[in-house]
């Protein structure tokens, strides 16, 4: 526990080997809170969906925290919950964390994330270079889509209840589908997005 105490470099905190959930901000590890149940469920049903669908179409590769992600020099380490990064921009995976920004970070807001996400976590997104952003807060079931443009963060009008994505090309997503219990089966939505054979 003494590295929540003290200084560390950001090389040291990709050696640690630690059980709790962490980040590393303005050079010290940070702890996160337990997440909740609707949280964690809604996580699970955005990784494996997005991840199915990228693969399918071969766009590049889907992570989640604690996997780290460091948009540049000087910006802290985060662990978003859910990223996408390009096939263009592979080279930026290295073997413990993402050296430079993802092309799209999903964050399930919590009520004590609330107000980092929105906060801390979107400029920071921003100032690093994040291209797409995604806001989902389960609680009040409310979904924010953020593009960087001009290098500022502009959010996105959702029409007909169906965002758009820019960076994972093609993808289209039901906001409601956050929100459904049970969430859409995986099958549904691969025969949806015509990536099952024979569904074209």
């Amino acid at each position: 526990m003494l590295f929540f105490e003290r200084e560390t470099s950001f090389g040291e905190f990709l050696e640690l080997d630690l059980e709790e959930r962490v980040e590393w901000v303005e050079g010290k590890v940070v702890l996160m809170t337990p997440v909740r149940r609707e949280h964690a469920e809604l996580v699970a049903f955005l990784l494996t969906s997005l991840r199915a669908y990228v693969e399918a179409r071969e766009l590049g590769q889907v992570y989640c925290e604690p996997f780290v992600m460091k948009t540049g020099e000087g910006m802290p380490g985060r662990s978003p919950d859910v990223f996408f990064v390009t096939s263009a921009h592979l080279d930026r995976i290295k073997e413990k964390h993402l050296e430079g920004p993802a092309d799209l970070v999903v964050e399930v807001l919590s009520p004590d994330s609330r107000g980092r996400d929105r906060g801390d976590k979107f400029f920071e997104y921003e100032q690093g270079g994040v291209l797409e952003y995604w806001l989902l807060d389960p609680v009040r079931k409310e979904a924010e889509f953020y593009l960087l443009q001009e290098g500022r963060f502009r959010p996105v009008v959702v029409e007909g209840g169906v965002y758009r994505s820019r960076e994972v090309a093609g993808l289209e997503v039901d906001v409601g589908w956050f929100w459904q219990r049970p969430f859409p089966t995986l099958l549904w939505l691969l025969a949806h997005w015509q990536l099952l054979p024979g569904a074209r």
